[in-house]
C-alpha cells in the first residue's frame, strides 16, 4: 500500500527542524503564568507524517513532549495525538484544518476540564500559526461555556538547525 501525498502533508513538512521553545500558560486567576522552555525536534515519518518530540521544562519541573501530525485524505482533514511526560491524558486531534490563507492550523481535541469535578471533559483547540520559516506559535484553547474559545496558552518557536 502507497500512501497518497497532499498538499496537506506537504505543508506539515515546514515544522521539520530543530527548534527553541518558550511558552507561558494563564494558571488562572490570582496565580502566575506558568512558564516553559526547551528544545524539540520534528522530523518527517515518510513523506505523510511529522513527529514532534520536545524536551524542556514547565513550571519549573522537567517535560518531555511528543506530538504526531498527518493528514487523512479519506476523512478529509488533518489527524494526530500529543503526550506529554506530565499529563496522564492521551489528546487525540480528530479534526484539524487550515485557514484560508494556509498560515495557520487548528486541531480540535477533547481533555480534561480546568474545573469542574473529576472525568470532567472539554473542547480544547490547538492553533499552529506559521509566523515565518524559522518562526511558529502554538496557541492553546479552550472552549468556554458560551462557545466562544478562549486561548490559556501561547508557545513561540525559533529554528535553531
Amino acid at each position: 500500500m502507497k500512501a497518497e501525498i497532499t498538499a496537506q502533508h506537504t505543508w506539515l513538512h515546514q515544522l521539520v527542524g530543530e527548534w527553541r521553545v518558550e511558552g507561558e500558560a494563564d494558571c488562572g486567576p490570582d496565580q502566575p503564568a506558568m512558564k516553559s522552555e526547551g528544545s524539540e525536534r520534528v522530523r518527517l515519518l515518510g513523506d505523510n507524517w511529522v513527529i514532534c518530540e520536545g524536551s524542556g521544562t514547565m513550571g519549573g519541573g522537567p517535560a518531555l513532549t511528543q506530538m504526531t501530525l498527518g493528514y487523512d485524505p479519506a476523512k478529509g482533514h488533518f489527524v494526530g495525538t500529543f503526550i506529554g511526560s506530565m499529563m496522564n491524558h492521551l489528546w487525540i486531534y480528530h479534526r484539524g484544518a487550515l485557514d484560508a490563507g494556509q498560515k495557520s492550523l487548528a486541531l480540535d481535541a477533547e481533555g480534561p476540564a480546568f474545573d469542574g469535578p473529576p472525568g470532567t471533559m472539554a473542547q480544547f483547540r490547538d492553533v499552529i500559526e506559521v509566523i515565518s520559516r524559522d518562526e511558529r506559535l502554538l496557541h492553546g484553547h479552550v472552549q468556554g461555556p458560551d462557545g466562544q474559545w478562549i486561548c490559556f496558552m501561547t508557545t513561540r518557536y525559533t529554528r535553531i538547525g
